[in-house]
């Protein structure tokens, strides 16, 4: 009984709860570099793809969680030396993953589906791309706390619950847009030439996003 009063007591009211939904989902479909990257995903390899990237991306948002709970979000604000470190890695991936894109042969098969093998790679692609982008650390430390009870539950555990209603909210509108760039895949999957531009289309734009983030000041 003592441990559902401390989970429920970790919850937002109702009120708290209802304004951090509509912020997180506003935030969600404000175009930026996660809807992006999704989208040319599921366009370059099909709606399942762009649900692993969405998801991936989501499931790396528990590291950023984790690091928010226990306050390393700050250190990492406070250290230009990690934050650079974090930065240029993140980069680095982002072009990697844009180029392995580039140099990938072959276009778009209308009666194939995404083996299960590459699906699982972008996963864990997009898990590391997300980890590795230190604004996101950032945006946590300044989005989150704004929606604590100071005489609530214990900060770490509200900021966890937090955490994981914006990851829920956010597989929902990036699920989304990875299927709607699956469309896009379908339309074009007759013309083997076009299928294979969009896959190079869809490296281009891990490249400008990862010389975006390599650009990037704190």
């Amino acid at each position: 009984m003592g441990r559902a009063r401390f989970l429920k007591a970790a919850m937002p009211e109702t009120a708290n709860l209802l304004a951090f939904v509509a912020a997180s989902a506003l935030l969600g479909i404000t175009p930026g570099p996660d809807i992006l990257y999704v989208v040319m995903r599921g366009a370059a390899q099909g709606p399942r793809a762009g649900l692993a990237a969405a998801a991936g991306l989501c499931t790396g948002i528990v590291g950023h969680i984790a690091l928010c709970a226990a306050g390393l979000s700050a250190i990492i604000a406070g250290s230009a030396t990690a934050f650079t470190v974090i930065k240029i890695a993140g980069a680095a991936w982002l072009i990697w993953l844009g180029i392995a894109m580039w140099r990938a042969r072959g276009g778009i098969d209308p009666g194939a589906e995404p083996p299960a093998r590459p699906l699982t790679g972008i996963y864990r692609q997009s898990i590391v791309m997300n980890l590795l982008n230190p604004k996101v650390a950032l945006f946590f430390l300044a989005f989150l706390p704004q929606f604590v009870t100071p005489d609530g539950a214990p900060v770490a555990l509200q900021l966890t619950v937090l955490g994981l209603i914006f990851m829920a909210v956010s597989f929902i509108i990036m699920g989304a847009a990875g299927l709607a760039g699956g469309q896009v895949r379908r339309l074009l999957a007759c013309n083997e030439r076009a299928g294979r531009w969009l896959e190079r289309g869809a490296g281009t734009v891990l490249i400008a996003l990862g010389i975006r983030l390599a650009i990037q000041n704190p």
